[in-house]
């Protein structure tokens, strides 16, 4: 049996060296997680995006609920905060729709994941959060063909290689009251920015109370079409209460906020002011010829949560 490992710009060669594990060569510069660690996790943090609301949005919900013009959507405000703190108390799924598991993975270029399949790894974690936190399973095997998978997988998994030896996991759960609501468009270089805010104030609109608002509209603009729409998805899981840093894209994003909450959908969809929490926008270099366009919208328990291994 041949085995390598690097150290510094030197690669080395050896062949059955007595005494030498697997766990010593990658030790000089991988960091080893077993899959066991990374299902652990993936179980815990099912549970967890599905019970605890994030304290941005949290927040968000009870300044909306004493700032809110609405005398109907203050109530309903309050009540979306009562719920939310029943959830958290009692560890029961703060919505019916516990969503189809959205799993983000930042895996370290230094990182050696050991044991088996990363990707089998991280859908065993969603089984056994989804059964053990009785969650609701709402994946189908087959677009066409519907028939319930029963444990909510497969889960749909974005990864991405950094720098660093740690592996950075975010559960997203994703309901389709709002995953419904979202879509691209690819607009043309002319339309610019007028024809990215004439898209996002339409499919706010055109959405109305389905989404379950008060929402969040995460927004992703550049790239190809997939690019974009993985852009809008990730937007959703910054705070509510932060702004791109890019001076521009945040004034954009403030801007914006504006406009969606003087369409007067409001919370429930029974009017008011806050029809949204935040827009939140991502940006990144795209083709001379395209200007595509994505929108993600979120709930008003946009779930996540994240571990780092």
């Amino acid at each position: 049996m041949v085995k390598y490992w690097c150290m510094g710009n030197v690669c080395c060669h050896y062949a059955g060296v007595v005494g030498l594990s697997d766990a010593m060569l990658t030790g000089v510069l991988m960091k080893e997680i077993n899959i066991s660690q990374i299902s652990d996790a993936v179980e815990q943090l099912c549970m967890k995006a599905n019970y605890d609301l994030s304290s941005d949005i949290l927040d968000a919900l009870k300044n909306g609920a004493c700032n809110e013009e609405s005398e109907t959507g203050r109530v309903l405000l309050s009540q979306l905060v009562e719920n939310a703190n029943i959830a958290s108390l009692e560890r029961v799924a703060i919505c019916q729709d516990t969503g189809m598991a959205v799993v983000f993975i930042d895996i370290g270029q230094d990182v050696h994941v050991t044991g088996g399949s990363l990707e089998e790894a991280v859908n065993e974690g969603v089984r056994r959060g989804y059964g053990k936190g009785f969650l609701r399973k709402s994946v189908v095997s087959s677009p066409l063909k519907r028939v319930n998978t029963g444990d909510n997988t497969p889960a749909v998994i974005h990864y991405n290689i950094v720098e660093g030896d740690s592996l950075k996991i975010t559960v997203a759960p994703k309901g389709f009251g709002s995953e419904n609501m979202s879509g691209v468009r690819m607009l043309k270089p002319s339309d610019g920015e007028e024809g990215v805010k004439a898209f996002i104030e339409e499919m706010v609109e055109k959405a109305g109370p389905n989404p379950c608002p008060p929402v969040i509209v995460g927004v992703g603009i550049g790239g190809t079409m997939e690019k974009a729409a993985i852009l809008a998805k990730k937007a959703l899981l910054r705070p509510v209460n932060v702004r791109n840093s890019d001076k521009d894209i945040g004034k954009l994003e403030e801007e914006m906020l504006g406009r969606v909450n003087r369409l007067g959908i409001g919370p429930a969809g029974l009017g008011g002011r806050l029809t949204a929490m935040a827009v939140n926008i991502e940006v990144y270099p795209t083709h001379i010829a395209g200007l595509p366009v994505a929108l993600n919208m979120g709930c008003h328990v946009t779930r996540h949560a994240e571990a780092v291994l």
